[in-house]
Order: C-alpha cells, then sequence, then structure tokens
C-alpha cells in the first residue's frame, strides 16, 4: 500500500531556491507540495485556493510579511498546520523568535535533502523537530514518542530565570546586568545548563528547556 504524502508548502522570497527545493522535495515520492510563495502575504492568499499543507517550510527573513509574522498568523488561523523554519545562519536569536513565533524547529538551508526531508516526516509526526544542537537521548525520547524526563535535572532559582532571559533578544553581558550578576557568573550558568541539557547553544538551552517544560515562549 503507498504511503500518504506529506502535503507542504514553501514559503520563500527567493523564486530559484524555492523552486529547487521544490524539485527536490518532489523527486523523494514522500512528499507533495502544494504551493510556494514569496512571503506570508503571498502565502495567505494561496491557503483557501487548494488543500490545506500539512507542513510550512518558513524563511525567516522575507519583504511584505517575514516569518515571524507570518508563523504567527498561521498559528492563530491554521493551528493545526506545523511550520518548520528556514535559517540560512545557526544564529540563536532568530531562531529562538520563530520558536517564540510557533514554529516547531529549524533547519539550515544548506541541509541535505534527506535531512530535510527527515525533518519534514519528524515535524509532521511530532509537532517539534530538534536538530544535534540538542542532546541524543532528548531527541530519541521525542522521535520515541516518550516522555521527557526532568527529575533528574534540577535547576536554581537563578539558572531558571537565566533560562527564560535566554528567550529574549537580550545579550549574555544584558542579561548579567539585568540578574545584577558579573559576566562571570552568567558564564558559569550558561556552561554548567549546557552540561546539564547536554548541549552546546542557547538555542539547544531554549528547546531542551521548552521540552522539560521548565520555561513556556
Amino acid at each position: 500500500m503507498q504511503t500518504q504524502k506529506i502535503a507542504i508548502a514553501i514559503v520563500d522570497d527567493h523564486t530559484l531556491f524555492r523552486q529547487g527545493l521544490a524539485h527536490l522535495l518532489t523527486e523523494s515520492n514522500e512528499i507533495e507540495v502544494i504551493f510556494d510563495a514569496g512571503d506570508g502575504a503571498e502565502m495567505i492568499r494561496k491557503l483557501p485556493m487548494q488543500p490545506l499543507p500539512d507542513v510550512i517550510l518558513m524563511d525567516i527573513t522575507m519583504p511584505v510579511m517575514d516569518g515571524y509574522e507570518s508563523t504567527r498568523w498561521i498559528k492563530q488561523n491554521y493551528p493545526q498546520i506545523k511550520v518548520l523554519a528556514l535559517s540560512m545562519f545557526e544564529e540563536d536569536v532568530p531562531i529562538i523568535n520563530m520558536l517564540k513565533s510557533g514554529a516547531g524547529g529549524y533547519m539550515l538551508k544548506q541541509a541535505k535533502a534527506a535531512d530535510l526531508i527527515n525533518a519534514i516526516k519528524t515535524i509532521e509526526k511530532q509537532t517539534f523537530f530538534i536538530n544535534d544542537l540538542v542532546s541524543g537521548k532528548l531527541l530519541n525520547n521525542i522521535q520515541n514518542n516518550l516522555p521527557v524526563k526532568t527529575s533528574k535535572i534540577q535547576v536554581s532559582a537563578n539558572e531558571l530565570k537565566f533560562l527564560e532571559l535566554c528567550c529574549s533578544d537580550l545579550t549574555y553581558k544584558e542579561i548579567a546586568d539585568m540578574m545584577n550578576l558579573s559576566p562571570f557568573t552568567i558564564n558559569n550558568y550558561r556552561e554548567a545548563l549546557f552540561e546539564k541539557f547536554e548541549t552546546k547553544s542557547r538555542t539547544g538551552l531554549v528547546i531542551s528547556a521548552l521540552k522539560c517544560d521548565l520555561i513556556k515562549l
């Protein structure tokens, strides 16, 4: 029996990129590209014209209506559609802001087609897609639909406040100022949390804390 294809839409302001991506994904025989759009406004116009996609691949930086606004609109109007953010660079703040807007994960545009297809399949099934910035243990729990065990992850009140502030646009120095602590102390919190959550980035900390239900975006 043939497996039902995952319906997606691609929203990106670079025409050649989205057309090339559509061609690559269609060749997999697992993905059906319903439509593509150059920005969020065009996406809104096209959505009622065909069956709704299961997943939208969403660029972050676009004219007229960017990825943040477009993702918030999707989550307000079609919460059942999953959003996978597409990023040129592995930068913490844009990715965290996309997660705050409602995206369930992100992928670098430089990723291999097979990795992107895996991300689409994962986010369609599990709602979240977590990349290798987050611990393999956490990823395994998510992919196998197992509960995330938080009992062994103990964080102090200051560490929890630090995690909450990591969701903002603040730099580490600004976080230190806001918490009335030295940058050295903040660096110690960061390194301790990296070890606790088995991750190496600010984005990884935020996603891990989200999945452990320690913070809310």
